[in-house]
């Protein structure tokens, strides 16, 4: 045997079914974090299957994730047509007509060692009014301004205090990774897999046989063949945790328009009837859909409230998806691992989907087994990517549901529903507590944030009877001061910024995106 065969024969063979973003993501961030030495890497796709791609808004830890690989952002933005984000503004969801927005960025400061809700909380039960607090977020001062620019690298400094996340096309961020991952080793196969073969004794996944007729084998197999879930859930047969009981809505469609108007920082979630329309900024366009209960809206409904709502001419004809929100029971089974939608769906209400997939593929690369054990797997290592993946999704599941439940729209069927319905039992621990004592979640693996936690209780109308009586250390007049300077600094940086538009002119402007090719006749 040559040397090379040899050192071909000891690596660890992973095989991606699926491309689009999960796919991709997976075989991007697989190569960059694994040793080429001991991993070899394949990704079957076929151009004949299209992919969901309406996911366009992203959550902060992408920009972790590309700068892991080494990507040049003002590249990937120029490449995705992507525009900036500093958070999610909600419209309705508490009554129609109010509104607030999820920054990504903190509120206030803690004083005297107690996180600043208390003190706000303080501040109003004594008399003095300290104001919405959404106005001491710097991040929401800045994205109400249509404003970007990069953190201030001083931590001391008020600019210093929140984070950024982007909106881009799904499909091009995709394109964009297959490129990068196939010219760093990520061998890809165009195919559509017909066939899998197993060992009889393990019931591991052994051979992929394609429609080509050619056969691939590999050691570790990645489902990323979306809502299919042909390897986890078809082959597998592993079970689906259905949680539309607290997640209704099992329809969207979706439609890009021309943009008329301000390049906005942030996506936009406005309440509807019967679900909720989202709209997403990009260079080139806008992304629009509709997020509906087909049990309280029918799909023609759904359709003329969708256009309704959007800003400019449409591009396309509404694309219908349907779904269901929950998981799988478990994400690795054997030799066979669920990534993205092939392991679970949750509704794209806080642009969680690239974030899930992300987290999956980083806790796989962690948990990686080691080549030499042929096609024997580790029971603690997939038990241990199981418990992560149920605390991923349990945890978004609950800040979800949180917007649903707590609203006063009533008289509609929906609204009225979903704040009824008896809720997880862990959601209801974390609502009692903060009306209690305005405490909320901050947790250190997962999603999401203290400070994303309250931006929903408090822009949605739930109040503390009480708070954290430490608080009571700092004297209730150097309080005030501090509010009221506080709520200046916020207000004169974020008056100071540039305009979003400007900001990307001057540092990622895209070309326009080529026209859809003719096909020949």
């Amino acid at each position: 045997m040559q040397a090379n065969e040899a050192v071909a024969r000891s690596r660890l063979r992973i095989v991606i079914v699926g491309g689009g973003s999960a796919g991709w993501m997976c075989a991007a961030g697989l190569a960059r974090l694994l040793p080429a030495t001991d991993y070899d890497i394949t990704l079957i796709e076929s151009d004949e299957i299209g992919t969901v791609g309406v996911g366009e808004a992203t959550l902060p830890h992408i920009k972790t994730f590309n700068d892991m690989l080494g990507i040049d952002e003002a590249e990937f933005l120029r490449e995705t047509q992507g525009t900036f984000k500093l958070g999610i503004e909600f419209v309705g969801w508490d009554r129609p007509g109010d509104r607030y927005i999820h920054p990504f960025g903190a509120f206030g400061e803690p004083w005297v060692g107690v996180d600043f809700q208390h003190h706000w909380v303080r501040a109003a039960q004594a008399g003095f009014d300290p104001g919405p607090i959404q106005d001491y977020s710097f991040a929401v001062a800045a994205a109400r301004a249509d404003a970007f620019e990069f953190p201030d690298g001083d931590r001391n400094s008020i600019r210093s205090t929140y984070a950024y996340a982007y909106h881009f096309d799904a499909g091009l961020y995709a394109a964009f990774l297959r490129r990068w991952a196939t010219a760093r080793g990520v061998r890809r196969i165009e195919g559509q897999v017909i066939d899998v073969g197993h060992n009889a004794i393990s019931g591991h996944v052994e051979t992929l046989r394609l429609k080509s007729g050619a056969t691939l084998a590999g050691d570790i197999f990645v489902d990323c063949s979306g809502f299919r879930s042909l390897l986890l859930g078809g082959v597998m047969g592993v079970a689906w945790q259905d949680w539309s009981e607290w997640l209704p809505c099992d329809r969207a469609l979706a439609v890009p328009c021309r943009r008329t108007t301000a390049l906005t920082p942030y996506t936009r979630a406005t309440a509807q009837r019967a679900g909720w329309t989202w709209r997403i900024p990009l260079q080139h366009r806008v992304g629009n859909g509709y997020v509906f209960s087909s049990r309280y809206c029918d799909e023609d409904q759904a359709r003329e409230t969708l256009l309704a709502a959007i800003e400019g001419e449409p591009l396309a004809e509404p694309h219908l998806l349907r779904f269901a929100a929950g998981r799988r029971a478990l994400a690795w089974e054997r030799n066979c691992i669920g990534i993205g939608l092939a392991g679970g769906f949750l509704e794209p209400l806080e642009s969680t989907s690239i974030f899930l997939i992300q987290a999956a593929v980083i806790d796989l690369a962690s948990l990686m087994p080691t080549p030499g054990f042929g096609n024997r797997m580790d029971p603690r290592l997939i038990a241990e990517f199981n418990r992560l993946f149920e605390i991923q999704y349990d945890r978004v599941r609950d800040f979800l549901v949180l917007h649903y439940a707590a609203n006063s729209r009533e008289g509609e069927p929906l609204w009225d529903h979903v704040r009824a319905m008896r809720l997880p039992d862990s959601l209801t621990h974390k609502i009692e507590l903060f009306e209690a004592s305005a405490a909320a979640p901050d947790y250190t693996y997962g999603l999401f944030s203290r400070d994303s936690w309250l931006s929903v209780l408090f822009g949605q109308g739930l109040r503390p009877r009480a708070y954290n009586r430490l608080a009571d250390h700092l004297p209730l007049e150097e309080l005030e001061r501090r509010m009221r300077d506080l709520r200046s600094r916020i207000a004169a940086n974020a008056g100071l910024m540039t305009a979003q538009e400007d900001f990307i002119a001057g540092y990622c402007t895209a070309s326009p995106p080529a026209p859809p090719m003719e096909s020949a006749a």
